[in-house]
């Protein structure tokens, strides 16, 4: 049985899905220090160079080579500007069930990047790698999470009762954790069945598989909890570690 992800790029309308490069630290460092990543998510921070320089050229590769998942850098075709992260986690193999989480960049919100890039992978995800379900936890407080959850079609299924915290800004300009309720939601093969897309948007438009990319070891502490950009940039998804 297979037990790891193909090394993939995939393609939409508007966007290219590629494993992550040394080239993409600049702009990955800058994107996650955003405040509004930082108070969804467990990322460090301040987010320096150097944890950067980790996530794009040893831990987000070795999601995939060590079988927990796939991290893609979401890029915008025509400029080739990083955009965000999606990122496949928790992976079941057995049952053929995975979690996503993805981030996207302060300048690349309220476009639809964050619903067109984790439609695109559900889609892949479904239909060519035969999984049977994808589920997305979303802080009970990020509404803009929950509606990028809504506009894929996802379907929430409960409440995780104080099972995550979130950062809060305290005056001194600091941050504080506190306990927060987590929704999840799920997305199953005939969801996209009985709506495929959304605002005319029909999902990814190519795929190509790469060579093999080596794997390392995953860098302690670098993961993206509660971690959902939407389509208005507020970060969702379902990194929670």
């Amino acid at each position: 049985m297979t037990t790891t992800f193909p090394d993939v790029t995939i393609s939409t309308e508007r966007l290219v899905l590629r494993p992550f490069e040394e080239e993409d630290v600049t702009a990955l460092a800058e994107m996650m220090n955003d405040e509004n990543i930082t108070a969804w998510t467990s990322a460090p921070y301040p987010y320096t160079q150097a944890h950067a320089h980790a996530w794009a050229t040893r831990d987000s590769h070795a999601e995939r080579t060590e079988g927990r998942g796939i991290v893609l850098a979401v890029t915008e075709f025509l400029t080739q500007r990083l955009v965000g992260i999606v990122h496949l986690r928790n992976t079941n193999w057995r049952t053929r069930a995975t979690e996503v989480g993805y981030v996207t960049a302060p300048w690349a919100r309220g476009e639809g990047y964050a619903s067109e890039s984790v439609l695109a992978v559900a889609q892949w995800l479904f239909r060519e790698q035969g999984f049977e379900r994808l589920e997305l936890r979303t802080a009970a407080d990020n509404t803009a999470s929950q509606q990028v959850a809504q506009k894929i079609g996802c379907i929430s299924e409960g409440v995780l009762r104080n099972a995550w915290t979130v950062r809060t800004q305290t005056t001194d300009g600091g941050w504080t954790d506190t306990r927060t309720d987590l929704i999840v939601w799920s997305l199953l093969p005939e969801d996209l069945d009985e709506g495929d897309g959304f605002d005319g948007y029909d999902g990814y438009e190519s795929y190509d598989t790469y060579g093999g990319q080596g794997g390392h070891g995953a860098h302690p502490g670098h993961t993206f909890p509660g971690q959902r950009s939407d389509a208005n940039g507020h970060p969702v998804g379902a990194d929670r570690k």
